[in-house]
């Protein structure tokens, strides 16, 4: 085991409660109707990526506005998203968002052993940088070996294409690195990159399927390299 390639939104930190109220926020300072409630919204995660799941919403409670005219919805999407993302952004800077139980410290201990460290996520370069600045401090970057995102894997997951970007970046092979997810999609991306894969579920995601995960656990407040390297080595026999 070299390495650890680590999700972002749920894995690194419960963000989807911050996601949610931003995307509602988007919604009323366009002027529309629309509101995200939990339940609604934990059924949308089934989709990854934020404009994906805007255009896929807006398909099933608006089909015919696609066919009339296509582009404008695409732009309306991607202008919908630039709000989402700037007021996703004030509230991880107001500190509503922190980084889950046992993040920081297992990435403490793969760094004093050695270890490379990864992201692999589908979400954007900024919401990434805005969490990670205000959880590591300015240089966050350094303690990552490759990132790979929404501008780098445009095909989203459950398609593999950011882990596959990761271990290519890294120079590592599949049995060197543990990946870490929190939902369905997620786990599909990093087994289909042929990745042993940690899960931690937020309430969002505690109903997805897991089936083929290394481990499932409620969060990494009691796993170390220690506990990692034996599901990993059991998981290669």
């Amino acid at each position: 085991m070299k390495a650890l390639i680590f999700d972002v939104d749920g894995t690194l930190a419960d963000t989807e409660s911050a996601h949610r109220a931003a995307f509602n926020q988007a919604f009323a300072e366009m002027g529309m109707d629309w509101h995200w409630d939990e339940a609604l919204y934990t059924r949308l995660l089934h989709v990854s990526g934020g404009k994906e799941r805007i255009a896929h919403y807006w398909q099933e409670v608006h089909p015919e506005v696609r066919a009339i005219d296509g582009l404008a919805l695409q732009d309306t999407v991607n202008r919908l998203h630039e709000l989402k993302t700037a007021a996703y952004n004030a509230a991880v800077n107001s500190g509503a968002v922190v980084l889950r139980p046992g993040v920081l410290r297992l990435m403490s201990e793969a760094h004093a052993q050695g270890l490379q460290l990864a992201i692999a996520t589908t979400t954007s370069p900024v919401n990434i940088a805005s969490l990670l600045r205000r959880a590591l401090g300015a240089d966050w970057r350094l303690q990552f070996s490759a990132i790979g995102d929404a501008s780098t894997a445009p095909i989203k997951k459950p398609h593999p294409q950011v882990y596959l970007q990761m271990l290519q970046a890294l120079g590592l092979q599949p049995q060197e690195c543990i990946a870490f997810e929190d939902s369905s999609n997620g786990l599909q991306a990093a087994r289909a990159a042929q990745l042993a894969t940690l899960i931690t579920p937020t309430s969002y995601t505690a109903d997805h399927d897991f089936d083929g995960a290394l481990r499932v656990v409620p969060d990494l407040t009691h796993v170390d390299l220690v506990r990692l390297r034996s599901w990993h080595a059991q998981a290669l026999q």
